[in-house]
């Protein structure tokens, strides 16, 4: 069966600068000033966005993930003006809405109804602070802002140390000593870059290994938006590690918080131990 014909309504989802306004492109400038109204995670953001640009009485509707997750009856006012034919422009506070922002069940919602969803590519911190670091950028996974605490916390950094390509996230300032302290007990040579207000007059870009910059930077007080990005996973080493080398990593795991099924995860990428030796060989030393 042949697609059905979009109704007279768009949806355009709009990349915003994520810093410097002037990085907003043409284009962008042009869908803002030539939409019916503005759909936007910050509506106070998005307005002097509008007044940088000259664009004044434009209707601005607020879509943050707050309201996104109501359910499609929270939407149900923005389908409703794209089937009666407006042009509704999506933005997010800033960078490339749906990554890590809201807006991706509109664009499901708008596309499934026969709406035109049409995306105007711009600023994202993702690939800024890809192209910066210098690290490989064939392959890599984006994890959006790490879980506060918790267990959902202790499994994403496990399933970063587990990731072979190159991992991109995000972190709040105030966690950021407490995330180097976790990152570098269990991969401490790993190639890290942390890119502080991209695009922005305090810019700041620091390198070195996780380790290192736990060590460096672990006491500074941070602020500002923050990207950090790991290198992809060294090659498992086809040594197996003596008794005593793998005791001390075991107690350095555990002591830095880390969970004996966690350590064990972590221990036997590098250790040339199978996982369940390991775990066996912490209750043992335990018990």
């Amino acid at each position: 069966m042949p697609d059905e014909e979009p109704t007279a309504g768009r949806l355009v989802v709009v990349a915003t600068p994520i810093g410097n306004l002037e990085d907003l492109s043409p284009r962008a400038r042009g869908a803002l000033a030539a939409a019916d109204r503005v759909l936007a995670e910050d509506t106070r953001r998005t307005r002097q966005l509008l007044a940088h640009l000259g664009v004044e009485g434009k209707p601005i509707e607020r879509l943050d993930a707050e309201i996104e997750h109501r359910g499609p009856q929270a939407r149900a006012r923005s389908l409703e003006r794209l089937s009666d034919g407006e042009t509704l422009v999506l933005v997010s506070d800033a960078g490339t809405p749906v990554v890590s922002d809201p807006g991706a069940a509109l664009v499901r919602d708008a596309a499934a109804a026969g709406v035109r969803v049409e995306p105007i590519p711009g600023p994202s911190a993702v690939t800024t602070a890809l192209m910066v670091s210098g690290l490989s950028g064939e392959r890599f996974r984006f994890f959006g802002f790490l879980p506060r605490q918790g267990p959902r916390r202790r499994e994403i950094l496990a399933e970063m140390r587990q990731t072979p390509e190159t991992v991109v996230f995000f972190e709040a300032p105030s966690r950021m000593a407490s995330t180097l302290d976790e990152l570098a007990a269990p991969m401490p040579a790993r190639e890290m870059v942390v890119a502080r207000e991209l695009s922005k007059v305090h810019e700041e870009v620091i390198r070195g290994t996780v380790a290192e910059l736990a060590e460096r930077e672990g006491c500074r007080a941070w602020q500002g938006e923050i990207t950090i990005v790991l290198g992809p996973r060294m090659a498992a080493t086809t040594e197996r590690w003596d008794d005593e080398t793998l005791d001390t990593r075991i107690d350095e795991l555990l002591a830095s918080g880390m969970r004996a099924k966690d350590v064990a995860k972590a221990l036997a990428l590098d250790s040339g131990h199978k996982s369940r030796e390991i775990y066996a060989r912490i209750v043992e030393r335990r018990s």
